[in-house]
């Protein structure tokens, strides 16, 4: 049975995405981590994204920057970037995004169980209007389609 990507607001400031991957935490947190990676599944291919540059210094103080285009059109690339507050390898990241006054804060767990993994992604915004914002641009709405990707890399790590 394929695992499901699950995306809940939980409150008027918080959403949170669940999904079981069919690996190992340190395997997972690596694919979340090593910007070579990265580059392999955070940018949902329907929308016609490509990740430009991606660095990653995943450790407390560290600090994490992604630039993207969209394929075939004319336009400026994006750029995502921020700190992480906390780094528990294998365990539990939460960074910040600070490409606008908006950016959530988001805190991302990894628990093993029999060789699966349950990650749990909490994006927590400054205000009920900035949550509001963010879903109604369709930036939340690419996270099941990243999960799949990561799912498919996953198979090729173990």
């Amino acid at each position: 049975m394929k695992n499901e990507t699950k995306v809940e607001r939980k409150s008027d400031r918080e959403l949170v995405v669940t999904r079981t991957f069919d690996a190992p935490a340190r395997i997972v947190f690596d694919a979340w981590t090593k910007p070579e990676l990265l580059k392999r599944w955070w940018a949902p291919k329907t929308f016609g994204i490509e990740m430009l540059a991606c660095e990653v210094d995943a450790r407390t103080g560290g600090k994490y920057r992604m630039v993207f285009t969209f394929t075939g059109k004319d336009m400026k690339p994006m750029e995502f970037f921020g700190k992480y507050i906390e780094v528990t390898p294998c365990s539990r990241l939460v960074w910040t995004n600070e490409e606008g006054v908006d950016g959530a804060v988001t805190t991302t767990t990894f628990e093993e169980k029999d060789g699966k993994t349950l990650v749990t992604v909490s994006d927590l915004y400054p205000s009920k209007e900035a949550l509001d914002a963010q879903i109604a641009s369709g930036a939340t709405g690419g996270a099941c389609e990243t999960h799949q990707q990561l799912d498919e890399l996953l198979v090729t790590l173990k």
